[in-house]
């Protein structure tokens, strides 16, 4: 099946697509059963910009319900839910991006500027290394601090780190107010034994239950299901975070417990960098691999370009860190340090208009899934608009 996409379609476009594809979807309702798109769908009559972003970041694009549609091309409605949702969270992604004049950082990402982002923080770490720290040797074995002083270091990504967090924060906050929130729903205090809907929606987020409509299996060509998709977010998405809490653990040892680096082999923060940095070579490898295979009518193929760069950093995030663990001891050390900085700095300096922003309104949108449910279960049924 060969559909024609939109490379960059506006706004206004991808709103209206995305708007008569759902009155039909809502007159059919063959796919109820689907995934938690199709009931959020039903609950609402009218379809406004921020009910769109919200059921476009609610979808989890396993393409099951392309494959169902009576009304997928070549039929003359043109019905791909997949294809619209993809390009509608892309438009918001831009929508609630800060500072706004940022937002067109997304579709400009590809390998090629990853690298060269890579190679120019490299080369920025470089200078401040000649102004501030030493690029030769340390006298220690691993003294990642006499390469670049500790003080240098926080300072530099910790700016960095600061500006993610506003800037995700911000635009979390952004799309939580757009799609409406739960200020509008009926409070429904949940039944005994029964999970609160922000915990349910963790539940889904944390396991991707709702990655696909079979439970286990995500389809990646007709009638062709398999639980790898699955399973290499979960290795991206954990090992991420397992490098995240290395480092928090070895900030720990440092600012409080007066525990300089290097630690050993055996140490909580090595233990946890090198388990995570596996994970980030499988996930992003697997996922690169599931990319490949799946069908592109299922899809926003326009958008490959920035999932492959994401993809890219993670990889090479991992392969430089573990390279400079194995040859942390090495003359090669301070060369292999910058590398790595540099590359961790370029990731950072994406994360909030790259594909990682995806995580966070899909989180969003599964809170705010889960509050409806609760408020619309049976007798408090009510329709938004």
């Amino acid at each position: 099946m060969t559909l024609p996409y939109l490379a960059v379609a506006s706004s206004p476009t991808v709103l209206r697509e995305a708007e008569r594809i759902m009155l039909v979807c809502n007159a059919c309702r063959y796919c109820e059963g689907y995934c938690a798109v199709f009931p959020a769908m039903e609950r609402r009559l009218t379809f406004a910009p921020g009910d769109l972003r919200y059921l476009a970041n609610l979808c989890h694009d396993c393409g099951e319900c392309l494959y169902a549609c009576q009304y997928a091309p070549p039929h003359e409605f043109q019905v791909n839910v997949p294809r619209t949702l993809a390009q509608l969270r892309l438009e918001s992604y831009e929508h609630y991006a800060w500072p706004p004049a940022l937002a067109g950082a997304f579709r400009r990402h590809t390998v090629a500027t990853s690298l060269a982002l890579a190679a120019a923080m490299t080369g920025v770490l470089v200078l401040v290394t000649r102004a501030f720290g030493s690029p030769a040797a340390p006298a220690r074995p691993a003294d990642f601090y006499g390469v670049l002083p500790h003080g240098v270091m926080t300072t530099v990504f910790g700016s960095v780190f600061v500006f993610v967090l506003v800037a995700l924060a911000i635009g979390v906050r952004r799309f939580r107010r757009g799609v409406g929130g739960t200020a509008g729903l009926p409070r429904v205090a949940p039944a005994r034994g029964q999970t609160r809907p922000t915990y349910q929606a963790l539940r889904d987020a944390l396991t991707l239950r709702n990655l696909h409509a079979h439970g286990t299996d995500c389809t990646h060509r007709e009638e062709a299901r398999s639980p790898w998709r699955r399973r290499f977010h979960h290795c991206t998405f954990y090992g991420f975070l397992l490098c995240f809490a290395s480092t928090s653990v070895a900030a720990v040892y440092h600012l409080f417990l007066g525990w300089e680096a290097p630690y050993g082999y055996a140490s909580v923060p090595v233990v946890l960098g090198t388990t995570g940095g596996l994970g980030l070579i499988v996930g992003p490898a697997g996922l690169y691999w599931v990319g490949r295979r799946r069908d592109p009518a299922a899809g926003d193929p326009a958008q490959r370009p920035a999932d492959r760069a994401f993809l890219l950093l993670l990889l090479v995030t991992s392969l430089t860190g573990l390279g400079l663990l194995a040859w942390r001891e090495s003359p090669a050390m301070p060369a292999l340090l910058l590398v790595h900085l540099g590359v961790v700095l370029a990731l950072f300096v994406t994360l909030p208009y790259g594909k990682f922003v995806h995580g966070l309104y899909r989180t969003a949108a599964l809170v705010q899934h889960a509050a409806e449910s609760w408020a619309f279960k049976p007798g408090f049924v009510r329709p938004i608009r």
